[in-house]
Order: structure tokens, then sequence, then C-alpha cells
């Protein structure tokens, strides 16, 4: 079954903004026959649409700018009582915070204040084994430790109540008392833990909140002046209610306090801002040279197809990151090699990884030979 609510125009934005009810396709020269319209607009359409009814999805957002194609669209409802999904949303970005929070840690350190393979023992203190662990292990997912999130007590208190507010030291008071998983830089493990204390080295080395030199040294420079991070349950409209039933049962999480998960995943922001962010973050602009190829110089194996560098991931070509939290998933990639970009927003974490499933439909059709996995 198809989404509840009429199929929304797909639209491109024009150089000027304006918006255009089409899809663009560009001659790759002067002589080519450009495409018609229509057929890749309807598989785009379907292969989300198939997704969405497969995976029960209450309403996405897919962005695609490439070389040839440029395809926006709105999709299912962004509260399942009332409204269509829009494109001009905000949305919880989840671990995209991530790339903002190392992305901050890797200006510092081109400044000098610091090395990638300094212990995290030279600036918060209290870690397990924190003379052996590095920040390279932490931003790579290689220290061991365990992620305050899994805990269950963690979990017992955030679901208890959602509205609370969280420090950065009580959510490392969950996991910091608990042994290594395994010698740091031998494997790699998701943990949250780790960019929590990314975020309080950023604050030890700039003397600013976190939330400060993020703002001043990549929104303020990038124009991102629709990406926030937040303080407090407070959500921009318009923005679309978030599903989950982390705990079991089906709860909106729509006002949940985003504290929870601080320098991982507390920021909020849009189609067009995340659309800039893939482009600069594929491409390491905010960096030196030295950096963006430390990037990925150790990258961690995630998967077959995927490997994790310093707070970022390639997949099959497309480097940027995912993002989790409860009600809403994300995607923010950009494919260099075609000067392509995605980004993927929809209002659900049931059931995991949704927005993967998305991204994947859509680079099956555009990218067929880079599909996100």
């Amino acid at each position: 079954m198809m989404s509840a609510w009429p199929p929304v125009p797909g639209f491109i934005r024009a150089a000027t903004g304006a918006v255009v009810a089409a899809i663009t396709f560009v001659a790759a020269s002067a002589c080519a026959t450009a495409p018609a319209a229509p057929p890749i607009a309807q598989q785009l359409y379907d292969a989300v649409e198939i997704v969405m009814a497969d995976l029960s999805i209450p309403g996405a957002v897919v962005g695609f700018w490439g070389p040839d194609v440029t395809y926006v669209r709105a999709f299912g409802v962004a509260d399942t009582a009332t409204r269509p999904m829009q494109a001009d949303m905000y949305t919880r970005i989840g671990s995209l915070t991530k790339t903002f929070t190392i992305t901050a840690l890797l200006t510092l350190i081109d400044q000098g204040r610091a090395g990638l393979d300094d212990p995290i023992a030279m600036y918060v203190p209290g870690v397990p084994s924190g003379d052996a662990i590095t920040l390279r292990h932490l931003a790579q997912m290689q220290s061991g430790l365990v992620t305050y999130d899994g805990v269950p007590e963690f979990e017992a208190a955030f679901l208890a109540d959602p509205q609370r507010t969280f420090t950065p030291q009580q959510l490392l008071g969950y996991a910091l008392d608990k042994p290594l998983q395994f010698p740091p830089g031998t494997q790699y493990d998701y943990c949250n833990t780790n960019t929590v204390l990314l975020g309080l080295v950023v604050e030890e080395l700039s003397g600013q909140s976190l939330a400060d030199y993020v703002r001043q040294h990549i929104l303020v420079p990038l124009t991102l002046t629709h990406t926030s991070i937040p303080t407090s349950p407070a959500f921009p409209e318009p923005h679309p209610q978030g599903y989950t039933v982390l705990d079991g049962t089906a709860r909106v999480t729509t006002d949940w306090n985003p504290s929870w998960a601080w320098s991982n995943g507390n920021m909020i922001s849009t189609l067009d801002d995340m659309r800039v962010w893939a482009q600069k973050l594929s491409s390491g602009e905010l960096l030196s040279e030295n950096l963006r190829d430390e990037r990925f110089r150790t990258a961690s194996p995630m998967s077959e197809n995927a490997r994790y560098g310093v707070g970022a991931f390639d997949t099959n070509g497309w480097i940027g990151h995912s993002g989790v939290t409860p009600g809403f998933e994300t995607v923010v990639v950009g494919l260099p090699e075609s000067q392509s970009t995605l980004v993927v927003f929809v209002n659900t974490d049931i059931p995991h990884e949704v927005g993967t499933a998305v991204a994947t439909a859509v680079t099956g059709v555009v990218t067929p030979g880079n599909v996100y996995r």
C-alpha cells in the first residue's frame, strides 16, 4: 500500500532559489539527447514508495543533486493524523551531530592545539585506560569503551523521563565505570561515549562551549542558518512528528529532550543546510590537506563495503554519516567522484536503519555503480 497522502510533486531549486515543479536533467553535451523526465522521476518515486510501504515509514524527504539529475521530493506524512511531509521541514539529525563535533576537533588540531594521537587522559580525567586511548581511537570508534546509551541503567532513566536534562558528565557516569570491551585500537565498535569525550576535548581546547565553538567555526562560516544546537526539547516549525517503539510501545518522540545525546546527536537541521554540509564534509573543505588525508588513512572496517574514518564513513564511495535518534533517521552523504550529494530524512526509527533502506533505493536508481548500503 502506498502513502495515504496524495503524492507531493517533486521539485528542484534553481540557482535563484525558486521552486519548480519538475526534475532537472543536464545533457552530457550540447548534442546529447536528454532523457525523458518521467522515467527517472517515476523510478525514484516508485523505489522510495516501495521501501516506505514495506517498512511502514510514515514520512520521508529525499534530496539528490548530481551532474545530470536534481531531485527533491517529500513523501508520506509528517503527522499520522493530519499533515503531509514537506521538504522544507526541520528535523532532528541524530548522529550527523558527530560530524560537527569531530570536525570542530579537527579544526583545533589544524591550529596545533592538539594531536590526533594524544591520549584522552591529557584532556579528560577518569577514563579507564585513558593513557592508552587516543583521540583517534575515539573518533574512529576503536576505543573499547562501553556506549553509555546501551547501559540498562541509562535506558531505564531515559525512558522513564524523556524530558529529563542530562549533562555530559552524567552520560559518562553510566559508562566509565565499566571495563573495556577490547584493547584500544584493535577493533571497531560504534560507541557514543567516545563522542561525548571528544566534545569535552573541544571545550577544553577552545575555552568555549561546544555549541558556541561549532556555531562560530562551522555554522556561521558555511551559512548554515537553519542548523541549530538545542539546549532544550524546543523544535523549530515546521517539523514532523517522530515515531518510535524504542521501549516496545509506539511513542511520539518529537519533544524528547536531546540532551541525552549531546555531542553525539542533539542537532536540528533542514534539507538545504544538510545538502551544503554533505558537500563540505565529503570534500574535507574546512580542513588542511594533511587532515583531509588523515580522515580515512587508518579507517576501521564496518562491513564489506564500508569503513569508518575520523568522524565520517565511506560506503561504496559515499562519504558522510547517518543519524538515528528516537523517532528520526537521516543520511547525509556526498559522492566526490561524481560530484553527487544525497540527503534522506525519515520520521521514524521503526525498524532500525530505515533511512539507509531509502538511501539504498535512491542510489540504486541514480548511481547504480555506487549504491549506498
